[in-house]
């Protein structure tokens, strides 16, 4: 077996096996290597990272190890804000349990199934729990899930959980739980409105807040386009076509918008692939199978799919517009291209307006190139910043000329165009010092 340096944590040997074998990890992360020990000894925790740095694992590998096979009951619950998240998590257990001489039996329950199949089935209650906090609260409420024995309660994705309205049913379920019971909350963000419900269930939690090295993936490239009043729809379609993807996820800030935007890239010939809230599940299901059947090209989407759902082989991702509930679904949004030491391109269409928020995201570290696509080529353009800068320059010019040339006390005829020309003079002269000074 190749030696892996996740054995000094002294994990059962069928989790290493799972880590050499399946995982192929080496190393822990940041956020592994500082969470692993403290779980496996029982303590509550909140981890808070971005998307990536390998927070799945920080709290799998830990609570797996401490499932108990001859207990046949209900050990452990994970929940997550989406249906396509808690499948993910539930198919990484499978990966590791399946590694284990003795069996343990894990269930994934989400929105979208057949709920009383679901109950018919518990009347050997699984050991491992995986599933949005919906379901889960049904088939607690339903007294067909037993979770008052549970050791350990994970919250994955809880900025999410809250916007998407789902804290209270978390809750619901922790309040079915024991006093002693290991929590681990796992969040992008701590938003004041989480902060309530941290404190009912956490005492004294091990906080750990991993910060990304850089904000975002080291090969990607993030391009600024100015829109220019131009038909942003049409640029998409025409940027697209230019770049002939492997996949390319086009962003949008609305459902309504993502509807708007997939259709008009239809209706000019693309197969265009569209993921947002109003879908159906068993559509959000069959899209994510087509999608990663490579049955699509483009997809169209909203931010359901910046958080939380993996979609491989993203080469392109373009922000029709700047996220304006909260600009860290920028970070989440191009996370989705340049995964696992692969490039990315990051196309971000751009107006006037949206200064404020660009220049908080290059405070974070972001290096944008300016470019603009103009009829199917791409061509480098000035930064936005600097035609500010040169106003700014000629204003100052302006002021120090007018401070240097003074009215006369006495007007004689001829003396407004007099000063005109000192005046141009002066700042022909300024100009040429400033050119040298550069």
């Amino acid at each position: 077996m190749v030696e892996t340096k996740f054995e000094r944590f002294s994990l059962k040997p069928f989790i290493i096996e799972a880590i050499t074998k399946e995982l192929n990890f080496f190393e822990p992360t940041e956020i592994q290597e500082r969470l692993i020990p403290s779980i496996l000894r029982g303590e509550s925790a909140i981890g808070q990272s971005q998307t990536g740095t390998g927070k799945t694992h920080a709290y799998l590998l830990p609570l797996l190890n401490k499932i108990e096979p001859e207990r046949k009951e209900v050990q452990l619950v994970i929940t997550a804000p989406t249906r396509e998240l808690a499948t993910q998590i539930y198919n990484e257990v499978v990966k590791i349990t399946s590694f284990s001489k003795e069996e343990m039996t894990a269930k994934c329950y989400i929105g979208g199934t057949d709920k009383q199949r679901a109950i018919e089935k518990l009347k050997s209650q699984p050991q491992i729990v995986v599933g949005t906090p919906g379901r889960i609260n049904d088939l607690v409420n339903e007294h067909a899930l037993i979770v008052g024995k549970a050791r350990a309660f994970v919250v994955d994705e809880a900025d999410l959980m809250l916007d998407m309205g789902f804290i209270k049913e978390v809750d619901m379920i922790a309040g079915q739980m024991p006093e002693n019971l290991q929590m681990l909350v796992f969040s992008a963000t701590i938003p004041e409105k989480l902060k309530p419900f941290l404190k009912k269930y956490l005492e004294n939690p091990k906080f750990t807040h991993v910060a990304p090295k850089q904000a975002t993936a080291a090969k990607i490239e993030h391009v600024l386009v100015p829109t220019r009043h131009r038909d942003k729809i049409k640029l998409v379609y025409e940027m697209l076509v230019g770049f002939n993807p492997f996949l390319a996820i086009v962003f949008t800030n609305t459902k309504k918008r993502a509807d708007e935007v997939a259709d008009a890239l239809i209706d000019q010939g693309l197969k265009v692939g569209r993921i947002h809230g109003d879908l159906s599940p068993r559509d959000r299901k069959k899209m994510m199978k087509q999608i990663n059947d490579l049955e699509y090209q483009y997809v169209v989407a909203t931010d359901l799919a910046a958080r939380g759902i993996d979609i491989k082989g993203v080469s392109h991702v373009i922000n029709f517009e700047i996220p304006t509930a909260e600009l860290d679904f920028y970070i989440h949004r191009v996370g989705r291209t340049a995964r696992a030491g692969s490039s990315g391109i990051a196309v971000t269409l751009y107006e006037a307006s949206d200064e404020d928020a660009l220049n908080k995201l290059e405070k974070l570290g972001i290096e944008f190139i300016n470019r603009d696509f103009v009829n199917g080529e791409w061509k480098d353009i000035e930064d936005r910043k600097r035609r500010k800068n040169r106003k700014r320059v000629a204003d100052e010019v302006d002021a120090a000329v007018k401070s240097i040339v003074q009215k006369p006390k006495k007007v004689k005829p001829g003396y407004k165009k007099k000063m005109s020309q000192e005046m141009e003079q002066i700042k022909k002269r300024k100009r040429r010092l400033n050119r040298r000074g550069k």
